[in-house]
Order: structure tokens, then C-alpha cells, then sequence
């Protein structure tokens, strides 16, 4: 029957698979040159080994970004691997924009791997000989969203609003999310928990009393500070890093009448 296995066939099973070409050889001779039983006889016998190797850390990995194209839906999935090397490989590329796909078309909310998420995982186990696994996806809707990728996928963010935004606009907010020190933890102060807001107070508190100020006066610097810390934290009254001069806020850049509903801010590994 090996014979019947020509050089073309092999190389065809390598292009597909990224394996070896003894390993495509004996795949072809073991299943009589039927390709997709030698792909599925391959996906069984080295998933075998990826198993045993299941405890091997994964310490890199992508995030990858997919909108639908009239901006109502966005979808981030972040897929881990053991080496930046593999990570930035274009079939790993190519796997994670396919889950985001998935992820994308299915339910808003935290994706749950499937069967078809599960096989691409394991194509890549296979393919590059290290454990992978798809760590987390998520999909918001709104009437409107953005999204930003950093240009080394290890950082991104994603946003909805009530509203129309355009599309720069929005992805200029998102770039903000991942590059704004400190990272924005709400919208608004609404947003942020009343018991770090307390802890601060009383921090604030602390430190006017200590200054021997009269208790007036000790009141103002307190709520001062607590203004100033809010400012600090909430995305709407964060300075705007793309404005160069300093001088406009993230609500600033927001079209008139239009309100950023919900953020989130991804990084690899954490």
C-alpha cells in the first residue's frame, strides 16, 4: 500500500496539518491515502501525547478581537500557549481569529467552549508539539461598540455604548483602557465599590488630622482627595491620552447625548 502514497499526497497532509513528513507518510500509509481519515488518525494519536504533557505551563498567548460589521456585536477570546514563539505563529493566528469567530456568532456573554473551539485547541496542541488552551472569551451587543488590539495582541479592550460613536472615536477610548495609568475601574464613581471609596475616605481622613488642621478645613482636604481619587479611577474623568495638551477628559471626546454603557480591559495572563 505505500506505494500507492505519492510525494504530492504527503506534502498536501503536511500543508494541513504542519506536521512532519514521516509522520504525514505514516498517517496516509496506516488509513490507504484517505486524507481525512489520515487527518482524524493523526488528531487521535497525538492528541494522546498532548494529554500526557497537560500540565505543562502556558505562560503566553494571543487575544484576538472579532466585530460583527454593523458594530452591534464584539467578541475577545484570549488563547494560551507555552511560548511567546508559538504565539505569535500565524497558524495560532489564524485558530484564534477563527474562535473569535465562533464566539462572536454564538450567545452575548462568557463563551463556553464547544466541540468545534475544542478541536481547533487541539489541532494547535498537535500542530506545535505545546499544550494550549482556550482560557476565556467574551461577547457584549450593544446599539453601538469598540474595540482595540495592541499591536503585540497581548492587550485589549473592548466597549459599548446607549449610542452612535464612530468608529475612531471609539477605538481611541479603548486604546485609552489600555494605556491609562492607573487603569480605569468604572464608568463613574457609581461604579466603584462604596467600600474602597470608604477606605480612602478614611485614609484621607487620617492624613488631614495628622496635619494638626482644623476640622473645617480637615473635611475639605478630605473631600478633596476623594474627588481627586475618583477622577483618577473612572473612565469618563480620566485625562484623555490622545490629547497631547492634556486638557480634554474621556467624556469630552463622547458625542452629546451618548453614554458608554460598559468597558472591559484584557491582558494576556491575567
Amino acid at each position: 500500500m505505500s506505494a500507492s502514497i505519492s510525494a504530492k499526497d504527503v506534502m498536501a497532509l503536511r500543508q494541513k496539518t504542519g506536521l512532519g513528513m514521516m509522520d504525514c507518510k505514516g498517517a496516509l500509509m496506516e488509513n490507504d491515502g484517505d486524507m481525512e481519515k489520515a487527518i482524524e488518525w493523526l488528531r487521535a494519536k497525538l492528541k494522546g501525547k498532548m494529554d500526557e504533557r497537560a500540565d505543562r505551563a502556558m505562560a503566553q498567548g494571543r487575544l484576538t478581537i472579532s466585530t460583527s460589521p454593523d458594530r452591534k456585536a464584539v467578541a475577545v477570546v484570549e488563547v494560551n500557549v507555552e511560548t511567546d514563539f508559538t504565539a505569535r505563529n500565524e497558524m495560532v493566528e489564524k485558530a484564534a481569529n477563527e474562535i473569535a469567530g465562533i464566539v462572536l456568532a454564538g450567545s452575548a456573554g462568557d463563551a463556553v467552549g464547544n466541540e468545534k473551539i475544542a478541536s481547533i485547541i487541539d489541532n494547535i496542541r498537535i500542530t506545535t508539539g505545546e499544550n494550549t488552551v482556550f482560557k476565556r472569551g467574551v461577547k457584549l451587543e450593544a446599539p453601538c461598540c469598540g474595540s482595540y488590539l495592541h499591536f503585540d495582541n497581548q492587550k485589549a479592550a473592548i466597549i459599548t455604548f446607549d449610542g452612535d460613536v464612530d468608529a475612531e472615536v471609539a477605538k481611541g477610548i479603548c486604546m485609552h483602557i489600555v494605556s491609562h495609568v492607573p487603569v480605569p475601574m468604572g464608568v463613574t464613581d457609581k461604579d466603584i465599590d462604596a467600600e474602597l471609596i470608604a477606605k480612602q475616605r478614611e485614609m484621607a481622613k487620617a492624613e488631614a488630622i495628622e496635619s494638626g488642621k482644623p476640622a473645617e478645613i480637615a473635611e475639605k482636604m478630605v473631600e478633596g482627595k476623594i474627588r481627586k481619587f475618583l477622577a483618577e479611577i473612572t473612565l469618563l474623568n480620566q485625562k484623555y491620552v490622545k490629547d497631547p495638551e492634556g486638557k480634554q477628559s474621556v467624556k469630552d471626546v463622547l458625542p452629546k447625548g451618548v453614554n458608554i454603557t460598559r468597558f472591559m480591559r484584557f491582558e494576556v495572563g491575567r
